[in-house]
């Protein structure tokens, strides 16, 4: 059992964030252990060109790494180009503590600092780089989704949300992670940083102690990420609004950006824009600025006027986009 003890400033700081960088770090698992990541199986054949040889010797069998490769976010939605130059600045003695504490030594493939560095850039521009604008787009909207259950259901109900190994009864955070051996930690003011995730299972921790509260989890909707399928609004519906109109809204129950609706239904992000545009003039989107991305969700006359079109006794396809 981890523990986060939070002051009354702490509380306060607690926040969601995404981090490319920590996104890079779990994908590793998938790298070293296919056989759980069924999901991720069509991004990984994609995968090429890349030096497996370092990136594999980064994990040990239970899939940790070291704490360098998974840095605290410093701001909600940071850069790659922002953390990649902060992973330039950990020192060489820092990376060979890190390696250590997980590995339990320094693999030889691993004492060349610079094949180490090149390795990890290289794998992000030719792995994720091309998906990252869809992976976003999940992991942002899994953060606008956590936001609303904040402020209507408070920080115990979210965080027992996020995963049943997580309670929350204050002061204390506790997480339970198999293999980890008990301990507790005061976050000391610098709050709690909640970080969504594509690839991770369950949940993380930093390996470090000392290191400030941070807590990684199974992001909403991941399963959505190498999809490329269409969904289907109600018959009733779309003879109103149009079949595009009513598939976009109807996958809207979840936010979600213009070019991850436009890649899910088909259209050029143009068109989709055109559409995202009539429907809130209608009263049936709401948008709402994450980072770079706007995101939009159902208001309630949106969501009053798709349960009204589904026919009794047939699925609703409210969640086929989201993938709650």
């Amino acid at each position: 059992m981890v523990e986060f003890v939070l002051g009354e400033s702490d509380l306060a700081g607690v926040r969601f964030a995404v981090s490319p960088l920590n996104e890079l770090t779990l994908s590793l698992r998938v790298l070293k252990d296919p056989a759980k990541y069924p999901l991720h199986l069509p991004w990984l054949r994609r995968v090429r060109e890349v030096d497996t040889e370092v990136l594999l010797a980064l994990s040990d069998d239970r899939g940790w790494t070291p704490d360098f490769l998974s840095p605290r976010p410093r701001t909600p939605f940071t850069r790659i180009e922002d953390e990649l130059a902060a992973l330039d600045e950990v020192s060489t003695r820092a990376m060979r503590h890190d390696f250590r504490a997980v590995l339990g030594g320094v693999p030889a493939v691993l004492r060349d600092r610079g094949r180490v560095l090149d390795a990890l850039r290289t794998y992000w521009h030719v792995a994720l780089a091309p998906h990252w604008d869809r992976m976003r787009a999940v992991l942002e909207a899994d953060i606008a989704h956590r936001g609303r259950e904040t402020s209507r259901h408070g920080l115990a109900a979210v965080l027992s949300g996020i995963s049943g190994r997580i309670t929350f009864a204050s002061p204390v955070v506790r997480v339970r992670i198999a293999g980890v051996e008990s301990w507790r930690t005061e976050a000391g003011g610098h709050g709690l940083n909640l970080v969504p995730s594509v690839f991770i299972r369950r949940t993380a921790v930093p390996v470090n102690r000392a290191a400030p509260p941070m807590l990684i989890y199974a992001a909403r909707g991941a399963g959505t990420v190498w999809e490329r399928g269409r969904t289907r609004g109600p018959a009733a519906l779309a003879g109103v609004l149009g079949r595009v109109r009513a598939e976009l809204l109807a996958g809207l129950a979840e936010p979600r950006s213009s070019t991850d609706l436009a890649r899910l239904a088909g259209v050029t992000t143009s068109a989709v824009n055109q559409h995202l545009r009539a429907l809130s003039a209608a009263g049936l989107l709401v948008s709402q600025r994450h980072g770079r991305s706007v995101l939009y969700v159902r208001s309630e006359l949106g969501d009053a006027l798709v349960s009204q079109s589904v026919e009794p006794g047939s699925r609703t396809p409210a969640t086929s986009l989201a993938g709650a």
